[in-house]
């Protein structure tokens, strides 16, 4: 199983931009994606998982300066979730995309995930992966 933590807000992996010069991934999107690899690789090295894999991330969101005393506390306790955006799938995929050919050969080795998103004063991603065992039957 491996397991990691993404600093700072989550960010959802934003649609190339094509123009006359070609196609162009944001820079938000790339270097959040930069920053997965280079927190993988230091919690990690090169452990590359195999086979079938499950994802679970935990998206925690700034809490809204905003935000009422009340709704702070609720969203603190989690009683209050984050319902604007980036999506979870997203996110996800910023995550996930960034991880192919370091975690695992390709993200389509993912065949089960859990995303959830949360508030919190510490915003980031909390990443677990680990091999789904077969049944012998």
């Amino acid at each position: 199983m491996i397991v990691f933590e993404i600093p700072g807000e989550p960010i959802a992996k934003a649609r190339p931009r094509v123009t006359k010069w070609g196609v162009h991934t944001p820079e938000k999107t790339k270097n959040y994606e930069v920053l997965v690899k280079e927190l993988y690789a230091i919690n990690h090295g090169q452990t590359m998982l195999e086979g079938e894999l499950g994802i679970r991330l935990k998206l925690y969101f700034q809490i809204p300066k905003s935000a009422s005393k009340k709704k702070k506390q609720l969203m603190m306790d989690q009683e209050l979730r984050p319902t604007k955006k980036p999506d979870l799938d997203n996110c996800m995929k910023s995550i996930t995309d960034a991880l192919n050919g370091l975690a695992y050969k390709d993200d389509s080795q993912i065949v089960s995930a859990t995303i959830e998103k949360y508030y919190s004063d510490m915003p980031r991603a909390e990443v677990e992966i680990k091999s789904i065992e077969k049944d012998e039957g």
